[in-house]
């Protein structure tokens, strides 16, 4: 908007008449009066953008006139024309609020100058005016984004399938929504701005996450890892979990963390799993025929032998004949047993308990009989180990399974020239395992057959192997939570490595 429109107020009509003309030549559109009170009515119909008054007239004189003016628009500029000498007036006006004073007699280059002065004023006022009007509207805009966006994390946190818990820098929940109150069983009034990460959490699940935001500061999200919760109220749920942790200028400000629930996940997985099983052992069964053939056949043998010694009255043959009956009736327990493991889904039965020991009784079922077929055993153990928590059982007859299979893998070496060796191994490894190393430096195998280990109705013995003998050594890991590793080459030799979790006894 333009300041074009003057309104001039003098007592002398030839003064206005001047004024008028000169500014009507600049461009300005001029209204006029000739007194105080006809200035102050020509304002309030005409709405001029600027005044120019005489400070001296009769009756209402330019100050009467000029506070009038403010009244009723206090940002209206107004220069008063003042005579010489009369500067008491001229402060006086400009307290009133006049934008400028020019003296009489009114010079066209003074008069110019105070009304760009009054022009930039209105100016500057109009930009303030849009740009407060524009800050105020941008305000109000960023408020109400902030407002929903704000209403919608709120609504997502309340309605995530995912417990989610916030903490502030000083590790108090800020966040704490309906799937969290479900899984640690605390009121969300009782925890919000109340409890800390250690009142909510165990011990061992608060450290994990005020270890990741202390030592990973430059990853402020963390990867989806597993573990079990133990609540305030004594239940353990198996989670899946992340953690965000929030920095400000390097600071730490916050971290939120996601929990999903993997209950019925790991439900349906060991439901799955025992499907599977079920089904491999009615397959394995349908593909046993050759192997219970094999028995059979070793059966009728030894006890044709045993007949013809009792007909003979011949001691050799009668031992003979009942020691192929006593390897094969072995051969059946072993059989049956492998099918009854694999098949029954089993929960370890954790006791105080020394791998060490357990170890050395299964290498001492073994020593004789490899001695027998020139394969020598050796063993390495760590007396670091000491006594833990675990299954024996496990540990015995997975152990077991391990030294069988090396054995049987030295004995169909084909290089004869080897001298055939088993190392058994304990050791404390990474990642708060205990491990137990059996390595042999027989046969190997090709990647073809390491792929097909741990399958269903595969054995590398050929008709000699039932295929479950692995199967079950994985199973008896799984159940106890470690796994099985395992390096092999082909001619060269093979070390699998069972990997369990390694908590000390009290």
């Amino acid at each position: 908007m333009s300041a074009n429109k003057i309104l001039i107020v003098d007592d002398e009509e030839i003064i206005v008449k001047l004024l008028s003309m000169s500014l009507r030549s600049d461009g300005y559109e001029t209204v006029t009066a000739y007194s105080g009170e006809q200035g102050l009515e020509v304002f309030k119909t005409e709405s001029p953008d600027i005044v120019v008054t005489d400070i001296k007239m009769p009756g209402m004189d330019g100050l009467e006139l000029l506070k009038k003016i403010k009244e009723i628009d206090s940002e209206k500029e107004v220069i008063i024309v003042t005579g010489h000498g009369d500067i008491d007036s001229t402060i006086t006006a400009l307290q009133y609020g006049a934008s400028d004073f020019i003296n009489k007699p009114v010079r066209d280059e003074a008069l110019a100058i105070a009304l760009e002065r009054a022009k930039a004023k209105i100016s500057i006022r109009e930009k303030l005016k849009e740009y407060t009007e524009n800050l105020e509207l941008k305000i109000a805009e960023a408020t109400e984004e902030i407002r929903r966006k704000s209403n919608f994390q709120r609504l997502l946190i309340k309605s995530s399938n995912d417990a989610i818990v916030a903490f502030d820098h000083d590790w108090k929940v800020v966040v704490y929504n309906s799937e969290a109150v479900t899984m640690f069983g605390e009121a969300a009034k009782d925890v919000r701005n109340k409890m800390t990460i250690d009142d909510l959490y165990t011990p061992k699940i608060a450290q994990i996450f005020k270890n990741q935001a202390k030592e990973e500061k430059r990853q402020n999200t963390f990867p989806w890892r597993e573990n079990i919760i133990n609540t305030k109220d004594g239940r353990q749920i198996p989670v899946r979990y992340t953690s965000n942790a929030l920095y400000e200028k390097g600071e730490f400000v916050g971290t939120v963390n996601f929990f999903q629930d993997l209950t019925e996940i790991k439900r349906l997985e060991k439901e799955l799993v025992q499907s599977e099983r079920l089904a491999a052992v009615g397959q394995t069964v349908s593909g046993l025929a050759h192997y219970v053939k094999n028995i059979l056949i070793g059966l009728q043998g030894g006890s044709y032998v045993v007949d013809v010694g009792i007909a003979k009255n011949n001691t050799e043959k009668l031992k003979t004949g009942w020691g192929t009956i006593k390897r094969n009736i072995k051969r059946v327990g072993d059989l049956t047993q492998d099918l009854l493991t694999y098949s029954k889904q089993r929960k370890p039965e954790f006791e105080a308990c020394l791998p060490n020991d357990i170890a050395d009784d299964a290498i001492e079922l073994v020593t004789d009989f490899a001695g027998s077929k020139n394969v020598l055993i050796s063993k390495e153990f760590d007396s670091g180990i000491g006594e833990v928590v675990a299954d024996p059982q496990t540990i015995h007859r997975s152990l077991l399974n391990l030294i069988n299979n090396a054995i049987d893998a030295c004995l169909e070496d084909e290089d004869t020239s080897k001298k055939h060796e088993i190392k058994v191994k304990t050791y404390i490894g990474k990642d708060n395992h205990f491990c137990l190393e059996v390595k042999d430096n027989g046969s190997g195998m090709d990647k073809n057959t390491q792929k097909q280990l741990f399958n269903p109705m595969f054995s590398s013995k050929g008709g000699k192997g039932t295929g479950l003998g692995l199967l079950v050594t994985g199973k008896l890991i799984e159940e106890h939570n470690g796994v099985i590793e395992i390096k092999t080459r082909q001619g060269i030799g093979s070390t699998f490595t069972i990997k369990l979790p390694y908590e000390k006894a009290n």
